[in-house]
């Protein structure tokens, strides 16, 4: 998921969910527009980085390094040498990405996002 599209969901993505294998997230900010606005709702696969880590370009939930409460959805900038990745918004103006708090690591990624949710 490298450009600036999102497919919606289809029949395979709707029955992961129902199995448990996706989960649903819904976005509340505007770092990621115009891609993805507020109220938008994501499915999200979990289970996406266990074998490997994330390529960039990628599109993310993760939780925010200092703040336990708060999760994000950010595209994957890079990934370093020692895994850990760079997270950007598509949206210059909001600053709560790899530019504030730095680079996060692959425990801090909580899934993929698959697709947006009907």
């Amino acid at each position: 998921m490298t450009d600036d599209r999102l497919e919606d969901s289809n029949n395979w993505e709707l029955l992961l969910w129902l199995l448990g294998f996706r989960f649903r997230f819904r976005v509340k900010g505007l770092s990621m527009a115009p891609l993805l606005k507020p109220g938008d709702e994501l499915l999200v696969d979990p289970n996406a980085y266990r074998q490997k880590l994330p390529f960039p370009g990628d599109i993310v939930v993760a939780k925010h390094p200092y703040r336990s409460d708060l999760l994000l959805v950010k595209r994957v900038a890079s990934v370093l040498k020692d895994g850990n990745c760079f997270l950007i918004g598509n949206n210059s103006s909001e600053s709560t990405d790899s530019r504030s708090f730095g680079s996060v690591s692959p425990e801090h990624i909580i899934g993929r996002v698959c697709c947006r949710f009907p």
